[in-house]
């Protein structure tokens, strides 16, 4: 019987960093997924009004998209970066990145994506 429980404490030991891994993954690629939609939704708003949404929550009120999304690395809605455009162009929201300070597993910061 201390043999099985040796043998089972050994294999949680070595499973336990691959399962953190593969949580961190999931959150990476949701990141990488909810960018990518609001780009695309940043994208036709422009092509739609010729101007830049001012806000995110413009986005919301013009059924763009439901709800603003939760960056999967902080939890929170509230804590997107918000990269307004360059030059003479209207509206505030150019580009949207993670509020995370967090690094991802390819060694980037998140809010550099």
């Amino acid at each position: 019987m201390m043999i099985v429980l040796a043998i089972m404490s050994i294999l949680a030991t070595i499973a336990t960093p691959n399962m953190q891994r593969y949580i961190v993954r999931a959150r990476e690629a949701s990141l990488r997924e909810t960018l990518f939609v609001f780009r695309d939704v940043i994208d036709q708003h422009y092509s739609d009004q010729g101007k830049y949404p001012g806000s995110l929550q413009e986005l919301v009120k013009l059924k763009y998209i439901r709800s603003i999304p939760i960056d999967p690395i902080t939890g929170s809605s509230s804590t997107w970066i918000i990269t307004p455009p360059e030059g003479e162009e209207k509206g505030g929201v150019y580009d949207v990145h993670s509020g995370s300070d967090r690094v991802s597993l390819d060694g980037e910061p998140y809010n550099e994506w």
